[in-house]
């Protein structure tokens, strides 16, 4: 199984919208693996954002993901990277399809509610980077088998 890193921005906790883009995973089948609420320090941030470290505008992304702490969590699922980032949206979020949570709730690039792993190699940097191995806890989920059939968790 495929675990991916989703980070709640601050924009989502001033919103009162962490319950319902957990839900929205949830619902879809994917398991919770880690959750933590942490305040992003600029190391982190650097890091996690190092791709865009030359940009002009990345100081006021540090300063927005500053603004309220986040919360970082981890799921797993069969194809999770790229199930999670469907229902996330594009992250233009005027353009997202309806239905995803950037399309339902949010109007901005940067105050766009979450951020999703890109790929399966980027979420396994990112999970780590968020997450100590001690904080994934591996449990059997009672409802495994109603969500994928026998031949996909063999």
């Amino acid at each position: 199984m495929e675990r991916t890193l989703v980070l709640i921005k601050p924009d989502a906790i001033q919103r009162g919208l962490i319950g319902k883009i957990i839900t929205r995973f949830e619902e879809k089948g994917l398991k919770l693996v880690g959750i933590k609420f942490l305040k992003l320090s600029d190391a982190l941030l650097n890091d996690h954002y190092s791709h865009l470290a030359d940009k002009p505008f990345f100081a006021g992304i540090r300063r927005f993901m500053q603004l309220t702490p986040a919360i970082a969590i981890c799921l797993e699922g069969l194809d999770c990277v790229e199930t999670v980032r469907s229902l996330c949206g594009i992250t233009k979020s005027r353009e997202a399809a309806p239905g995803t949570i950037r399309g339902d709730w949010a109007m901005s690039i940067q105050a766009n509610l979450v951020h999703a792993s890109d790929s399966i190699e980027t979420a396994g940097k990112e999970v780590a980077r968020f997450f100590d191995a001690s904080e994934l806890l591996e449990y059997q989920s009672a409802l495994t088998s109603t969500i994928y059939s026998e031949d996909e968790i063999g």
